[in-house]
């Protein structure tokens, strides 16, 4: 079984659901090691000075950017903790926008949200309300050490997360020579046109993922399992210990959150530049100050939830 990434909330307005955030992709590339032909001993890279060839130990290590051509600046691991984002199990909903408004060119990687424990509803209301407006969640994230722009939406029965670069990840089309203006300059005919088009209705289908395979790797992977079964090898899969699912309260007043969270209209709409890398972090700090609440009976968080803040995962 899985292991989640983090365990936290998917907030939107004043609703908290408690979910998992689960990868999206499996990695099946072969892995190799370089061995010394002759004897076929395992190769080990070590770390050596440019100048003078003795080894440096890890303790004697800094890192440093290369500002121009063999001039660097040491940065100190007190920099970049401190340029970190606070960590914090949280994906906090920005700003709603058309999903058809972003290029795919910002889809970087896929993750799925699991809902927690009794946190179904608020779950299927997201996701439900995303796929009837065509709208998806504009949101940060932190992942490890890192603080991600994504996009929450609808697909299926799960609410995905996708990872989004930011616009200066992106090279603009026009930075490259390409062939611009009508057809008619590049001596294509109306014929040749619909000749064109007629080929590709003909060969038109159903996009099913399931017909594509890594046929370089799968061929690979053959020759690699036969040549172990001729030397007679073994191989051991481990199976991961399962992890225990955490247990969440939802007993929540979905009609008095909504309601509140439209009433109050405390959040503005992200503008469209949040995505850049200038745009502030209040989300994060945010997010960081809220404390998470302690288990309680059904009574206590009904009333709580009238008040202000939902139910978020117990510890």
């Amino acid at each position: 079984m899985a292991r989640p990434i983090w365990t936290g909330t998917l907030t939107f307005g004043l609703l908290n659901v408690p979910v998992s955030l689960m990868s999206g992709e499996r990695k099946v590339d072969l892995h190799f090691r370089m061995l010394d032909s002759r004897d076929k001993s395992p190769i080990r890279f070590e770390r050596v000075n440019a100048e003078t060839g003795e080894e440096v130990p890890w303790k004697d290590i800094v890192k440093a950017f290369e500002y121009d051509k063999g001039n660097y600046v040491v940065v100190e691991e007190e920099d970049i903790k401190s340029a970190a984002p606070e960590s914090h199990e949280s994906v906090e909903v920005e700003t709603f926008v058309d999903a058809a408004e972003i290029d795919i060119r910002y889809y970087e990687k896929p993750y799925i949200l699991v809902p927690g424990k009794k946190a179904e509803k608020g779950y299927v209301l997201l996701r439900e309300t995303l796929r009837d407006t065509g709208q998806v969640g504009i949101a940060r994230v932190v992942i490890r050490t890192r603080q991600y722009l994504c996009a929450v939406m609808p697909q299926g029965d799960a609410l995905v997360l996708m990872l989004l670069r930011y616009p200066q990840e992106l090279v603009a089309p026009d930075e490259y020579k390409l062939p611009a203006g009508n057809t008619g300059d590049y001596r294509v005919t109306a014929k040749e046109k619909e000749m064109a088009r007629k080929l590709i209705q003909s060969m038109r289908g159903d996009w099913n993922p399931e017909d594509y395979h890594d046929e370089f790797r799968e061929r690979l992977q053959a020759i690699i399992s036969k040549r172990i079964k001729a030397k007679g090898a073994t191989a051991r899969v481990e199976e991961p210990a399962h992890e225990r699912e955490g247990e969440a309260t939802n007993v929540v007043d979905f009609m008095a959150l909504l309601q509140k969270s439209l009433g109050e209209n405390k959040r503005t709409p992200a503008k469209k530049t949040a995505g850049k890398a200038g745009a502030k972090k209040a989300p994060a700090k945010k997010a960081a100050k809220k404390s998470p609440a302690k288990k309680a009976t059904k009574k206590s968080a009904t009333k709580k939830a009238a008040k202000k803040a939902p139910l978020r995962k117990a510890g």
